[in-house]
């Protein structure tokens, strides 16, 4: 661990020394990223300085113990070396985590796409009862959502949705989301009674910055059309919604939110500048998942994360085996106890990967 810290350090006077070169800002993303690293290692190394401190002053507490006969003084030392001890200890496990490399997106806001799949109008439903559970998460967080696009069925659920969620972290906290939700429960039409099991998907993408993915205009092709709600009655009289694919991907989105066509493709652009960022991600994730029994946090649509079992008040997260009796505050965006888990189990396995 400790060659690595000094790695570390060592990195962080030569990149001190570059952003701090005149010459630097010449190129603005250039800099943007030696900044960021630069940020991102401070941490690390204040908390190294803080460790070495320590054992500085439990050594010389040592050497008091060694060559004085006063027992106040004596005793003073031996309360220094034990407290020393325990923050060493406990400094040790914070340098073991600010060690694993960091997610570089864990900061960023975030797009969510829900969307029904098996199950009908119920699948639909229960796609909105999933963006009800984000959106009142994101609340108790206090982030922003914003909606880019949606498709209403009939009975009051989506067929997709998409939105953002904007604050610091939601990358973090819910990039765990991406993949299968499946439901169990008895809906409102079914008159005997029988519980229906139905599925979602979830993806769970960080807004893509122009300095990580630069796109050809040229390879995209644009649509505008009139938004429209549910059942495809006009919402909006001019052409202001607006559909972009990018060729090389065949990657397509849409964003019918704003009344304004500009603003529809300004944020159509965002979207598909950050679904192409996901491919990236995911070829990432998915060299990692081979060392893994687990593919915490791969972002693999097809797998079932979660089943939510209404008639027993039951959510189960099948990657970690952790059961909760508590589905009816989960659904109101009481998330945090399966998320720490998710967390804390991720962590851990990037904790074996880099032998610390």
């Amino acid at each position: 661990m400790f060659d690595k810290l000094e790695e570390v350090v060592i990195r962080y006077e030569d990149l001190t020394r570059k952003v701090n070169d005149p010459s630097a800002a010449k190129d603005p993303k250039a800099f943007q990223k030696l900044a960021k690293e630069h940020s991102e290692l401070r941490g690390v190394v204040e908390k190294y300085e803080e460790y070495k401190a320590v054992k500085v002053s439990i050594a010389e507490a040592k050497s008091i113990l060694e060559t004085s006969n006063d027992s106040d003084l004596r005793e003073l030392a031996e309360m220094e070396i034990e407290e020393g001890r325990e923050k060493l200890e406990t400094l040790g496990e914070e340098l073991k985590l600010l060690l694993v490399k960091k997610d570089p997106y864990d900061d960023k806001n975030i797009y969510v796409e829900v969307r029904a799949g098996t199950g009908g109008d119920e699948a639909s439903l229960f796609s909105a009862a999933l963006y009800r559970m984000y959106t009142r998460y994101a609340e108790n967080q206090r982030w922003k959502t914003e909606i880019i696009d949606f498709n209403e069925t009939g009975v009051g659920g989506y067929k997709e949705i998409v939105f953002m969620v904007k604050g610091k972290g939601a990358y973090s906290r819910l990039k765990y989301e991406s993949g299968g939700h499946r439901v169990q429960r008895i809906p409102e039409t079914e008159s005997g009674g029988r519980i229906h099991t139905s599925a979602c998907t979830v993806a769970v993408l960080p807004e893509a910055e122009d300095v990580e993915i630069d796109v050809n205009p040229a390879d995209i092709k644009v649509d505008v059309y009139r938004a429209s709600g549910a059942g495809g009655q006009h919402v909006n009289t001019t052409d202001s919604a607006v559909r972009m694919t990018h060729m090389p991907t065949g990657i397509v989105v849409t964003c019918q939110d704003e009344r304004s066509q500009i603003k529809n493709r300004e944020k159509a652009l965002k979207h598909l500048k950050s679904k192409i960022l996901e491919i990236e991600i995911r070829k990432k994730a998915d060299e990692r998942a081979e060392s893994r029994k687990l593919q915490v946090g791969s972002g693999d649509r097809s797998e079932r994360i979660r089943t939510y079992n209404y008639p027993q008040n039951r959510v189960t997260d099948h990657r970690i085996n952790v059961t909760s009796y508590s589905l009816d505050r989960f659904m109101e965006g009481e998330m945090d106890d399966i998320l720490d888990a998710l967390f804390s189990y991720d962590q851990a396995e990037r904790l074996k990967e880099a032998g610390l």
